[in-house]
């Protein structure tokens, strides 16, 4: 049962605190679904709603996320840029674990290879089988001021997202769902061509539904990416290209998934300068 989305407008940080307790739920048991819940009412939902029936989240501008680096499994929203250089060192820490190899033949690659688009039933990643396909979650865990469709605790009808590819705010309306699209960070058809044809797979929908490898960005931006890897496609957004490399590399890692050597050399230079 989703109690969890209560009503019908939520913060990001409610939505994300949210977030935290299903993965607790999951992890202990059925038994503290009512303890977690109402956790999650007291930290993120205390007050009640403004007289407009919605809560103001913090402002967009200039706050795309969580860095990376403080974010391992993809739960909490966007990219924030990595700048210090004690972060930077880290990343590039994290980028060397990378293994490299040439890009194969995308023979066979087709998106059913990965299981049907926004299943939720693929196993071994957060948020899975909760009742509420991948899509709306991840425009849920990165949105501001989400309202859900009449009657759902799931379907996204509006909300507000800092764009971590472009920089720049976008409300959004689900009547021009392509305004916002959830982009595979590793996409598809590159990690079929660097391995991925061989696995099994549920393998391959794991990857295809992983939070850590999805976010929800600029549509004109993701779609000017097609399946490239980092050497030819970078977030136009400067400040988040050190973030967006080492989320490539977190996907890569997890995944043991290897990149191309001049893929891996733009994302090490990212995190240098």
């Amino acid at each position: 049962m989703r109690a969890e989305r209560h009503v019908s407008v939520h913060t990001r940080d409610s939505i994300a605190v949210r977030v935290r307790v299903r993965l607790r739920v999951r992890r202990a048991g059925v038994g503290i679904v009512a303890g977690a819940l109402s956790a999650a009412v007291l930290a993120g939902c205390g007050g009640g709603p403004a007289s407009d029936g919605k809560k103001p989240g913090p402002p967009a501008t200039g706050s795309h996320g969580v860095s990376p680096l403080r974010n391992p499994d993809g739960t909490n929203p966007g990219l924030a840029p990595i700048t210090s250089s004690s972060d930077k060192a880290e990343a590039r820490r994290l980028i060397e674990k990378v293994r490299t190899a040439g890009r194969g033949s995308k023979a066979g690659y087709t998106r059913d290879k990965f299981g049907y688009a926004w299943m939720d039933t693929a196993d071994g990643v957060p948020l899975a089988r909760n009742r509420c396909d991948t899509r709306n979650d991840l425009l849920a865990r990165d949105g501001r001021e989400v309202r859900y469709r009449p009657g759902s605790d799931c379907v996204v009808e509006s909300m507000t997202l800092a764009d971590p590819y472009t920089g720049k705010t976008i409300e959004w309306r689900k009547q021009k769902a392509a305004a916002v699209q959830i982009d595979h960070v590793v996409p598809l058809s590159y990690g079929w061509q660097m391995g991925a044809a061989r696995w099994k797979e549920s393998k391959r929908k794991q990857i295809a539904n992983d939070p850590l490898n999805l976010l929800p960005s600029d549509g004109p931006a993701n779609a000017s990416k097609g399946d490239a890897g980092p050497s030819s496609w970078l977030p136009p957004y400067e400040r988040n290209r050190c973030a967006y490399s080492v989320r490539f590399a977190q996907v890569a890692v997890k995944y043991d998934l290897p990149v191309t050597a001049g893929d891996k050399q733009t994302m090490l230079e990212q995190c240098t300068r």
